[in-house]
């Protein structure tokens, strides 16, 4: 019998890369091909031992100790003849987690060995111990004008930058990625909104690590965000491709190919990050099921109606893709119980626009168009408890002209009373000669101030 000559060669490590993330520790080992492994907890002292059959290291393993890694030391050697064993000692205990990734785009073959720290690993690893969250739908709306200033809650904003760590993202000309394009972006939107009273931002990622898709969400429920804004800066087909682009969940699928291709891409980094498995309990009472329709369907509206006006602001400082907000099955939008949208900022693809992505003063003005959008959906929709509404039940919060999609259903009279001025404002500010609305049709609201309801 003869064997092909791969099958006996020896796989060889290349590199070890670390990344460091708030509650666990990812280690990379870059392989020239597939390989069988195991991976094992030792006590008294601490330890990791990692197996691996038919491998050799081609260079010493370094930049594993130190800063906020728990690894204290690393020792390699051979158990077998063909089998490479690394022994990493650690200050903590640990819990353990590998997987192999096959190559993609950016990588080739790799052993990923996450090490979660001791009480996210319990709650990561053990899916029973995952706190349910329960969609509760509040009818009313308390007034406020009678408590303190100090119990009137901020309105949270999750801010989540795309990518990160393990997955870079898109590439653009010169090796610029979106994962640091959008953590900027990120920062400085942070930066923005927590400078306005009522308004705490929250970031997702706070530095270059990798989180799963559905992690992220998570993330953002335990902060209490009301909004969950996820950034990006996508690649295209055709490197000609230019503009900004707002998505919000499609639950029927997306609304054009580039919403689909693009939904679909956003959605494989899970399989980058090696956690493309990942599912949600599901609940079979009937009450929870009627809940969470509910809920889904009051989140898809709010995500609509703030993404409109993201886009409106950035239409203001960049050429916009899509000018109306996308629909799309993007994973990190799959949030029933908070509005979810996803921005495009530009495609890195483009050389102009990868430059533009890349300089300081844009990156600001791209945050400061995101966070109008923001402030205004929120000054017309404040959340009950928030400064915010204590603002509006207290008659002291001035609105400045807005715009507003028209959507099925809806009439001249219906918007004027939802947004408390009459008809003929509403009328005069548009040019109507009629009170025919088309839906799609983008009307100015004029300047208002909201009092108590």
């Amino acid at each position: 019998m003869v064997l092909p000559l791969q099958a006996f060669a020896m796989t060889q490590i290349n590199s070890v890369r670390l990344w460091r993330a708030p509650d666990n520790t990812r280690l990379v080992f870059d392989l020239t091909g597939p390989v069988e492994h195991s991976v094992f907890t030792l006590s008294a002292p601490d330890r990791i031992v990692i197996d691996i059959k038919r491998t050799k290291l081609s260079a010493e393993i370094q930049g594993l100790v130190g800063g906020k890694s728990p690894i204290t030391q690393v020792r390699t050697g051979n158990r077998e003849a063909d089998e490479l064993r690394i022994v990493l000692e650690i200050a903590e205990q640990v819990t353990p987690k590998s997987f192999t990734l096959t190559p993609n785009q950016q990588y080739g073959h790799r052993l990923v060995v996450d090490l979660f720290d001791n009480e996210t690993s319990r709650i990561t690893n053990n899916p029973a111990e995952q706190p349910v969250t329960t969609a509760i739908i509040n009818t009313r709306q308390p007034k406020l004008s009678s408590l303190p200033s100090s119990i009137k809650r901020d309105i949270v904003i999750a801010i989540d930058a795309g990518h990160g760590g393990e997955d870079p993202g898109a590439i653009g000309p010169g090796g610029v990625r979106e994962k640091d394009i959008v953590l900027n972006i990120a920062k400085e939107l942070q930066r923005q909104i927590n400078s306005e009273k009522g308004f705490r931002a929250e970031l997702v990622r706070t530095g270059d690590y990798f989180i799963p898709l559905r992690r992220r969400t998570d993330i953002a429920r335990k902060k209490g965000a009301d909004l969950f804004v996820s950034i990006h800066a996508d690649a295209a087909l055709r490197t000609s491709a230019f503009g900004a682009s707002v998505y919000a969940l499609s639950d029927s699928g997306a609304t054009s190919e580039t919403a689909r291709w693009l939904a679909d891409s956003e959605n494989r980094s899970d399989l980058i990050g090696g956690a493309g498995n990942v599912k949600l309990d599901d609940k079979d009472a009937m009450l929870a099921g009627v809940l969470l329709d509910l809920s889904m369907t009051a989140s898809l509206s709010s995500s609509l109606d703030v993404g409109q006006k993201v886009l409106s602001n950035m239409s203001r400082i960049t050429p916009l893709f899509k000018k109306r907000v996308e629909q799309a099955g993007f994973m990190v939008l799959k949030s029933p119980d908070m509005p979810s949208i996803l921005i495009e900022t530009g495609f890195i693809s483009n050389p102009g626009e990868a430059k533009k992505l890349s300089n300081r003063s844009h990156q600001q003005a791209i945050a400061r168009s995101i966070h109008s959008g923001v402030r205004q959906f929120f000054q017309q929709n404040p959340p009950p408890g928030s400064y915010v509404a204590w603002l509006r039940d207290s008659g002291k919060l001035a609105l400045g002209p807005r715009e507003h999609v028209v959507r099925s259903g809806e009439s001249v009279s219906l918007l004027a009373q939802r947004y408390q001025i009459s008809p003929a404002q509403l009328r005069s500010a548009n040019k109507l000669k009629s009170d025919v609305l088309k839906i799609g049709q983008i009307l100015t609201v004029p300047a208002t101030t909201l009092a108590g309801q």
